[in-house]
């Protein structure tokens, strides 16, 4: 059997790497090394100052696994670097408390895990879903829906391989298993968030402190788009590249005579 590792950006207790553990060992051999504590947003940190541990946990279901000191991208890049003594046929990173849709995919540790891998030679998933706050349906079948979801798109990565430097972004909408609708292969969409998100507070003496990312997203309404499809209650899969180029501004950018020097 192939061997999978699983990680996230949430930890390595969160209930959502327990959901995609149990999927996933139905089709490989599954190992799990994820972060110690809670990492969202962190996008792609790497630690590079200071020594990582690694230790070995128990997971609710008796089964064990691995936590690390360090961020989601650090986990995949110690499993790479022989840590655990295998090296991964397939990473597939979640099942993260909330959506990473539009350009969320750049704040995202979940989606940083599915980087990492890629640029260490090895095929690369991330998969989210809702936060339980934004659901009504119960977040335990969620979790598990989602799980189970990713279990075929992993299966076919497995069997047919990822372009050179693309990873997939796998979103499941907050539904029970009988109201969703299929799955739509996407494009990043476009998410917006409030330019003032920042709320100033004061402490017992009266100095400020500051709390960010408080705003509520706003999507455009796109179906081809990964926020479009889970607004109609499908699954999202957006293949994405790691060459950020603009090929299409290229030609355009070189007609501006870029100055090499400016008096």
């Amino acid at each position: 059997m192939p061997t999978i590792l699983v990680t996230n950006d949430d930890g390595v207790f969160a209930p959502g790497l327990l959901a995609l553990k149990q999927a996933l060992e139905v089709i490989a051999d599954v190992v799990v090394l994820a972060p110690e504590r809670n990492w969202s947003a962190s996008s792609h940190s790497k630690t590079m100052h200071k020594p990582l541990r690694v230790h070995p946990v128990t997971l609710a279901d008796g089964s064990g696994a691995h936590s690390s000191s360090g961020s989601p991208t650090d986990c995949v890049a110690l499993v790479m670097g022989g840590v655990l003594g295998i090296v991964p046929d397939l990473v597939v990173a979640g099942v993260n408390a909330g959506y990473n849709l539009g350009v969320d995919v750049t704040y995202s540790g979940t989606v940083a895990c599915a980087m990492e891998a890629v640029i260490k030679g090895v095929p690369g998933i991330a998969v989210s879903t809702s936060h339980p706050d934004g659901s009504t349906v119960d977040a335990s079948a969620v979790r598990r829906l989602a799980a189970e979801t990713a279990r075929g798109t992993a299966l076919r990565v497995l069997e047919r391989q990822l372009p050179e430097y693309t990873l997939l972004n796998f979103n499941v909408p907050a539904v029970v298993a009988e109201e969703l609708r299929g799955i739509r292969i996407t494009r990043m969409g476009r998410r917006h968030y409030d330019a003032n998100e920042v709320e100033e507070r004061h402490d017992p003496y009266g100095r400020p402190y500051y709390w960010l990312g408080g705003s509520m997203p706003v999507d455009e309404d796109d179906p081809a788009s990964d926020v479009g499809a889970i607004q109609q209650g499908f699954v999202s899969v957006t293949p994405i590249s790691l060459d950020m180029t603009h090929h299409r501004f290229l030609d355009d950018l070189s007609q501006w005579e870029i100055p090499a020097r400016v008096a």
